[in-house]
C-alpha cells in the first residue's frame, strides 16, 4: 500500500493527526492545525468531509436525537454536526496547506458530493470511517476511484467487516487497511483488544493499525508491537478551543510525544536476531564469566579449584573449559589475575 510517496508497509509506522471538529469552525485555526502536525513529525493530517445536511435530517424527533450514554447526549444530530463539519469550501485551501508543509492530507467522505471533492484534489487516499463501515453504496463509490482505502472497524462485526472488503475487491480495489478502532468517546482501556490488530491482518489479508479514542498514548505504542502499521489519533492544537471532540483528542505536546514514543517503539522492535551489538559484545567481555588465575601458580604446579576459578571479566578461557583444564600443570609461572589460555599449561 503507497499513500503519496510513503509505503505503508516497509517505511516508518503511518502516523494521522485526524483533525476533525478540532478547528472550533475556523479556518485558521484548521490551517494552524495542519502546520502543527507537520512539526510534531506526523505523516498526515485527516478532515472530515460531510455537511449537517449530507449526513442527516433537520429533524426534531427521537430518532434524530443522541441518546446512547455519550458525550453528546441531548443533542440532535443535524446541531451537533453543525458544531463539527469542515466547511466543503475550506478544503482546497487546506489541501493547499498541506502541501505547502510537506504532510498528507486525505479525509474521510460521508457521501458522493463528499467524494467528488475530495477526486478534484487529487487526495491521495481515503478513510471510511467507523459509523460507516455499513455503507456499501459510499464504499462502493469510494472504490471505484481506485486510491488506498482505509477502513475503521468501530461498529463493525465480522459480517460488516467481510462485505466491506468484498464490496472494495469487487469494485476492483485491493488496496485497504483496517483499522482496530472502539467507537467509544473516550474509549474505555479495557474494551480496545488490541490483539485484533494482528488478527486482522491475518484473517483478511490487508494492512492493519489502529484508529485509537483511548486517553494517552499508551494502545498506540502497544499497536507497532503488534504489527500495526497504521496509527490515527484525534489531534488538537489546544484544548480551549473547545468542540464536540476536543475532550478525547490530544493537544500539541502530547502528540509529539506520541510521535516519538512510536518512533521508539519501532527502533525497538528491530529484527529477528541472535547477534550481539558491537557494544554488547564489549560489555559482555567486561561483564562476562572467564577462568583466570585466583592465586599466585608455580610452573609445574597442578590447577586446582583453589587457584583457578571462573570469574569476570571475560577475557579468559571459557567457563565450559574448567573442568576440562582441573589437573593440568602449569608450564610457567602464572601471576594471580592471569587470565587463563591454553598455551599456559600442559
Amino acid at each position: 500500500m503507497i499513500i503519496a510517496d510513503k509505503n505503508i508497509l516497509t517505511d516508518e509506522v503511518f502516523i494521522i493527526a485526524e483533525l476533525s471538529a478540532n478547528h472550533g469552525g475556523k479556518i485558521e485555526n484548521a490551517i494552524a492545525s495542519i502546520r502543527a502536525a507537520k512539526k510534531t513529525g506526523a505523516n498526515a493530517i485527516k478532515l472530515q468531509s460531510y455537511t449537517p445536511d449530507t449526513i442527516t435530517l433537520d429533524v426534531d424527533n427521537d430518532y434524530f436525537k443522541v441518546n446512547h450514554g455519550t458525550i453528546w447526549d441531548g443533542q440532535k444530530l443535524y446541531n451537533l454536526y453543525q458544531q463539527a463539519y469542515t466547511p466543503f469550501e475550506w478544503h482546497e485551501e487546506l489541501f493547499r496547506v498541506a502541501r505547502e508543509e510537506g504532510i498528507i492530507c486525505f479525509s474521510s467522505p460521508f457521501d458522493k458530493t463528499a467524494v467528488d471533492l475530495l477526486e478534484s484534489l487529487d487526495t491521495p487516499a481515503y478513510k471510511i470511517a467507523s459509523f460507516e463501515i455499513t455503507d456499501i453504496p459510499l464504499i462502493k463509490y469510494v472504490a471505484s476511484k481506485g486510491k488506498p482505502m482505509i477502513l475503521s472497524t468501530g461498529i463493525a462485526n465480522l459480517s460488516d467487516i467481510e462485505l466491506a472488503l468484498k464490496t472494495c475487491r469487487e469494485a476492483g480495489n485491493n488496496d485497504i487497511a483496517l483499522l482496530k478502532c472502539t467507537s467509544q468517546y473516550p474509549a474505555n482501556p479495557a474494551d480496545a483488544n488490541l490483539l485484533t490488530i494482528k488478527n486482522l491482518a491475518d484473517t483478511f489479508g490487508v494492512v492493519s493499525g489502529i484508529s485509537d479514542h483511548t486517553e494517552g498514548p499508551e494502545a498506540c505504542i502497544m499497536s507497532v508491537a503488534l504489527g500495526g502499521r497504521i496509527i490515527e489519533k484525534h489531534f488538537i492544537l489546544d484544548k480551549s478551543i473547545g468542540g464536540p471532540d476536543a475532550s478525547f483528542s490530544i493537544d500539541l505536546e502530547a502528540f509529539q510525544s506520541l510521535v516519538q514514543s512510536v518512533r521508539k517503539a519501532e527502533q525497538m522492535l528491530g529484527k529477528v536476531s541472535y547477534e550481539s551489538s558491537s557494544s554488547v559484545k564489549k560489555s559482555r567481555t567486561l561483564a562476562s564469566r572467564s577462568l583466570f588465575a585466583v592465586a599466585d601458580i608455580r610452573q609445574g604446579e597442578t590447577l586446582t579449584e583453589q587457584n583457578i576459578r571462573s570469574i569476570r571479566p571475560g577475557y579468559g578461557l571459557h567457563p565450559k573449559h574448567f573442568f576440562d583444564i582441573l589437573g593440568k600443570e602449569a608450564k610457567e609461572d602464572i601471576k594471580r589475575g592471569t587470565p587463563l589460555n591454553f598455551d599456559l599449561f600442559e
